[in-house]
């Protein structure tokens, strides 16, 4: 097998791994991994707007809305109007957001971090630059990507999916 068939069927293992990994998120607690994402972000600074989400999970503010709408709809957070300045509206955990969270499974990025924190600087260097160097082979690094792992948060999701292996 060539060099290029070996790195091709990595990559399609990993996106695999992260296509498995969103399916058992959605089936256990009904998120998609930018939900949880979200959800975490309003955990952490409960009251926060939502562009400052959007920025501290590097999303586009109309991706971030549009998950906001759908947790709410669910009931799992609240926009509150500020009463002293009607432009601003703070998010928060609802009770039922805060139970869905305890009960979540691990994000797949969490286990990611874990094991890549594990790694020596040199090899942790060395596996950034070689996934740079691939994104630019492939004409995606400029494609704006929150630091997730999930495919319906890729930019090229749809592209990725048609593509990637059944089974």
């Amino acid at each position: 097998m060539e060099k290029h068939q070996e790195l091709l069927i990595a990559l399609r293992k990993v996106i695999r791994a992260i296509d498995l990994h969103s399916k058992h998120l959605n089936k256990t607690s009904g998120l998609t991994s930018p939900q949880l994402l979200i959800m975490l972000e309003l955990d952490k600074a409960s009251g926060i707007n939502s562009s400052q989400v959007a920025k501290n999970v590097n999303l586009s503010a109309a991706t971030v809305t549009n998950i906001l709408d759908r947790l709410e709809n669910k009931s799992l957070i609240s926009r509150v109007r500020d009463t002293q300045d009607k432009r601003k509206v703070g998010l928060f955990l609802t009770n039922d957001g805060k139970a869905l969270l305890l009960s979540a499974p691990q994000a797949l990025q969490e286990h990611f971090i874990n094991k890549f924190s594990s790694l020596a600087q040199w090899e942790q260097s060395q596996l950034l630059s070689s996934m740079e160097r691939l994104s630019e082979m492939m004409n995606a690094d400029e494609i704006d990507a929150a630091p997730l792992l999930e495919l319906q948060a890729m930019s090229a999701s749809s592209i990725i999916k048609a593509d990637a292996p059944k089974g």
